[in-house]
């Protein structure tokens, strides 16, 4: 399973962003994709995942501004993030399960201004 992860950017604070995930490889069976981020000097958090029957979770620090989706026909999965914030900087992750095995891809750096 390969993952590649694209949108990130520049943005001003209170701007939007919306991140995607192109999944490609030997995809059948991946019941879980989340985003995670990392800032410098700080560990990887997860910003969202969800999971291939709908439910989605999310990190305190996002609720009510981001929100996660895919498009299974794409093999696409996508973080919308509204109301951006400085403190979203980070370089973003996409990451996909199948079972117990962890998929990731190459971070891709969202910045805002404020």
């Amino acid at each position: 399973v390969q993952l590649q992860a694209s949108g990130g950017g520049s943005a001003q604070a209170g701007g939007s962003l919306r991140l995607s995930c192109a999944l490609s490889g030997f995809i059948s069976g991946i019941n879980y994709m989340a985003w995670y981020r990392q800032a410098p000097g700080n560990q990887r958090e997860l910003v969202a995942g969800i999971t291939s029957s709908g439910p989605t979770t999310f990190a305190d620090s996002v609720k009510g501004r981001f929100t996660i989706s895919g498009d299974s026909a794409k093999s696409i999965l996508y973080l919308q993030m509204n109301s951006l914030k400085p403190e979203d900087t980070a370089v973003y992750y996409c990451r996909a399960d199948r079972g117990s095995i962890s998929y990731w891809g190459k971070g891709t750096q969202v910045t805002v201004s404020s």
